[in-house]
Formats: C-alpha cells, structure tokens, sequence
C-alpha cells in the first residue's frame, strides 16, 4: 500500500513548490486561525505553485455559501473542515465539487470508533488526530497509534488521514501501526510557524515514499 504525503499551514509558494517537486500529493492552507493562517491572495499564490497537486483549505465549518465562495476565490480543491461539523455541509460543499475531510479528534478518555464512524458520514476523507485542549491541530503532538489504528479499521473503506506529531524520524512507524491512506505534517517539517525547512521537507517525504504498510 502506497501512502500519500499533505504538507500543512504552507505561507509561501516556494515552499509549495519544493513540495510538489518531492513528491507530496496534497497540499494544505490554513483558513481557521493561528500562526499559519493565509490571505486569500496568498492561497490563490500557493495553489498556482502547486500546479495539478490538489490544495486543501483548513476552514472552520460555516455556510456552505461563504465556503464555497472561498473556495472560488483561491481555486483550492477541497476542504478540510476543523470543528464541529455537519454530514448535511460536508454533502452539499462534495456536491458543489469539493473534496471534503472532516475532522475526528480524539480524546484519550474516548473509545475511537464511533468519533470517527460519525465523522465519516458525508465526507470523503476522516482526518484523526489528538485532540488537544480544543486547539487547531499543528501542535506537534503524536497521536497514540494503537488508538490511531483502531480508527482505520473503524472506518473501512473511507480514507484515513493521520496528523499530529509526525517527522521524517517517526512517520514510517506510525504508517506501519495505523496504515493510514495519507499522513499529514505541518510543524514536523518547519523552521517556524509557517516556514517549511527544505531539508526537514524532503526528508519527511523521503521517509514517506520509503514506507510501506503491512497491507
């Protein structure tokens, strides 16, 4: 099984580019707040650096009209919604024409499966990862992998992206744990909030293109 690689909370297009030219398969912007968060300008700069490599908005849920509206404005692919969210938004924003991945945080005093069974419904993609005192995630914190895999096989068939934590020295491992379809960096692969370090960067893909999971 071949597992795809997101770089996260990108500001510049260079390093959009640097990233798409190593090999990662998804791309991330980030909407929703805190040090990474983008001006629609910018974004639109990004996703024309990335070429035919889809470019995800890391977005509060809200109305699918202002949604979508964004989504026109920067030319992303997809979002990624980041808190609560609907079945009912993530269909119409898949019907409109975009990827949607929701969210599953997860608490260590909560069974799993049934977040991320719930946050299957309507979305194409369940992104899992800690949860942190109610934070955005890019806190650098990894996710429990035992708790990570029974998330995959409580989903099935739908497509698991595992965040959190991850670095060039740790993603293969948690590939082989959780056999995740994608596994998605942001802090891992910084010199600061928002600035990619090109070694850190290539290397994180290197390990990704080199790992295999069992299945």
């Amino acid at each position: 099984m071949v597992v795809e690689a997101k770089i996260c909370g990108l500001t510049r297009a260079d390093d959009a580019a640097f990233a798409v030219a190593h090999g990662a398969a998804r791309l991330g912007v980030v909407f929703a707040g805190g040090p990474r968060e983008v001006s629609i300008a910018t974004a639109a700069e990004i996703v024309a650096a990335a070429g035919a490599v889809p470019v995800m908005a890391v977005v509060r849920p809200g109305p699918a009209a202002a949604l979508l509206e964004l989504a026109a404005a920067t030319g992303v692919a997809g979002v990624q919604l980041h808190g609560p969210s609907t079945p009912e938004l993530a269909r119409r924003l898949r019907v409109a024409g975009l990827e949607v991945w929701r969210v599953a945080a997860l608490d260590p005093e909560v069974e799993p499966e049934a977040v991320v069974r719930e946050a299957a419904v309507g979305a194409d993609a369940v992104l899992v990862e800690p949860r942190i005192d109610g934070r955005l995630g890019g806190q650098g914190i990894l996710l429990d992998l035992a708790r990570a895999r029974a998330a995959r096989r409580a989903l099935d068939a739908t497509r698991m992206v595992l965040a959190g934590g991850l670095r060039a020295e740790n993603v293969a491992a948690a590939i082989r744990h959780a056999e995740p379809d994608l596994v998605d960096v942001s802090s891992g692969v910084e010199s600061a909030p928002g600035r990619k370090d090109p070694a850190r960067l290539a290397r994180f893909l290197e390990a990704v293109r080199d790992a295999r999971s069992p299945s």
